[in-house]
């Protein structure tokens, strides 16, 4: 079963959503323009005023955004005799969030790059405040809409630096049609070769936006943290560590290797943030 907990503590925190008690609330913005704010417990809640077709896409897209359909127990079996079976105890309930909307992955994906995910993390919220929509004590994320008459000046105020010409040239192309990220039907390699073709969207971030923009069974193989929680377990230096060694140790669980890359990463963060403590 899902620990929402868990799951909210990987999450961005980005202003959009927020855990209270065991309560997860999602600031939403439906096909048909609507916002408001559901909440999942087990049970779906939804704004009194909404009917059946906003219930139904709301529910779909809460489902999305925690995992709700990820089978752990399978996971948890497939691994329990690998050097990763500790993960298991380690983050159990734990799923992988996604983003609302392949817009929005592209975006806090940019955001992330060349920098740790705490200070990606305030940039984004940075953003979400600037220009996304308030509902309640939440922010509804920003449409491509809302974003592309912001200057490079005012992006640069969300701390974004460099990658507020990535997030301008990206949001331009989307609104034009020239750029697609509704990849649903594309498998990771060929994804990946359309994505990069565009400027500020290289392969790492190709690759988490497939996983978290997308759900794809993907992972950014050279991602700093996945090659040093890899390192970590098996007892090597970060250094030793390479891309094609992180596929070689992933590419053998198949179907799970996405959600084993996410572990390790959530792996990594943690005892990270411990060894900074105790410093």
């Amino acid at each position: 079963m899902i620990d929402l907990k868990k799951t909210a503590h990987e999450m961005i925190k980005n202003g959009t959503w927020k855990l209270k008690g065991n309560t997860f609330y999602q600031a939403l913005r439906l096909k048909n323009g609507v916002v408001g704010i559901v909440a999942y417990n087990g049970d779906f809640l939804f704004p009194e005023t909404w009917g059946r077709k906003e219930r139904k896409e709301a529910r779909e897209k809460l489902s999305f955004i925690l995992g709700l359909d990820t089978d752990l127990d399978s996971f948890y079996s497939e691994i329990s005799d690998s050097p990763f079976s500790f993960l298991a105890e380690e983050f159990k309930g734990l799923t992988v969030p996604a983003a609302p909307s392949p817009y929005q992955a592209i975006v806090e994906v940019i955001a992330q790059q060349q920098v740790n995910f705490e200070f990606a993390q305030r940039t984004i919220r940075n953003l979400v405040e600037m220009a996304g929509e308030r509902v309640g004590d939440l922010y509804v994320f920003p449409t491509a809409d809302r974003i592309a008459p912001l200057t490079l000046d005012e992006l640069k105020m969300a701390k974004l630096g460099y990658r507020a010409g990535y997030t301008k040239h990206v949001t331009e192309l989307y609104l034009k049609g020239e750029l697609k990220l509704d990849l649903w039907e594309m498998d990771e390699k060929e994804a990946i070769k359309y994505l990069t073709a565009f400027r500020g969207i290289g392969k790492w971030t190709a690759e988490l936006f497939l996983a978290y923009g997308l759900r794809k069974n993907t992972y950014p193989a050279g991602d700093l943290g996945l090659r040093r929680g890899i390192a970590k377990i098996f007892g090597k230096s970060v250094k030793e560590v390479k891309e094609r060694d992180v596929r070689e140790v992933l590419e053998p669980y198949g179907k799970w290797k996405g959600l084993l890359a996410f572990y390790i990463t959530c792996y990594d963060r943690k005892t990270e943030l411990e060894r900074r403590r105790i410093k």
